[in-house]
């Protein structure tokens, strides 16, 4: 179970290298996206996330996104896992272990973290525009993204973007055939968050073990 929570988090720490490009429509689309997320100073999302295995095992969870991107301050609460930065430190809470995982938050911006989720394809892809998709009365744009470094484990990335220029979900397709299927159901920008959500609380989580990694 801890393996599938991780998940997640695995791919987001996932550190990238080089930058490249082969479709100028899909850069021009992906240059407008980013600069929508580059403009928001804070961001609230609800997300669902499924994995399915190419052996026919899935997993399904979802939760809410808060960022704080001045201050590089993130949490993550999931069903089964929160994850809480405050820009310094990074705790983990595995909740069906009574686990607290502590370490220090990766601020390398060569790899994919909570505070550029959205604007990660800026570098360690090629990318390409695909035909647009139908979902119920929207149409999506499509951007299927390579990785350039080949020790990587994954193998491609698909992007589907909506109306507005956010990303509406996010599939990566491992080396063995997996899926891990992120999707943002709901998206609000610029508004207050406070302080606390950022700050890590002991008191909420009684009878954890605390493991200091740092």
């Amino acid at each position: 179970m801890k393996n599938k929570i991780l998940v997640m988090v695995a791919f987001i720490c996932t550190s990238l290298i080089v930058f490249a490009q082969t479709d100028t429509k899909a850069k021009r689309l992906l240059d407008d996206v980013s600069a929508k997320y580059d403009a928001y100073r804070t961001i609230q999302s609800d997300f669902s996330f499924s994995m399915h295995q190419a052996q026919g095992g899935s997993h399904m969870d979802k939760g809410i996104l808060f960022l704080n991107k001045p201050k590089s301050q993130f949490r993550i609460e999931l069903n089964e896992q929160d994850i809480i930065s405050d820009g310094k430190s990074t705790w983990s809470v595995l909740k069906e272990d009574q686990e607290i995982q502590v370490s220090e938050t990766d601020n390398n911006t060569e790899s994919i973290g909570p505070n550029n989720l959205f604007t990660f394809y800026k570098k360690g892809f090629t990318y390409k525009g695909a035909k647009d998709e139908t979902l119920g009365k929207d149409v999506l744009n499509v951007i299927e993204l390579t990785p350039t470094e080949t020790k990587t484990n994954y193998a491609k990335i698909k992007l589907r973007i909506n109306k507005n220029k956010h990303i509406h979900d996010v599939t990566v397709v491992d080396k063995s055939g997996a899926r891990y299927i992120y999707t943002i159901n709901t998206l609000y920008v610029n508004h207050r968050i406070p302080a606390t959500k950022f700050i890590f609380n002991a008191s909420d989580y009684p009878n954890h073990e605390i493991v200091d990694l740092r």
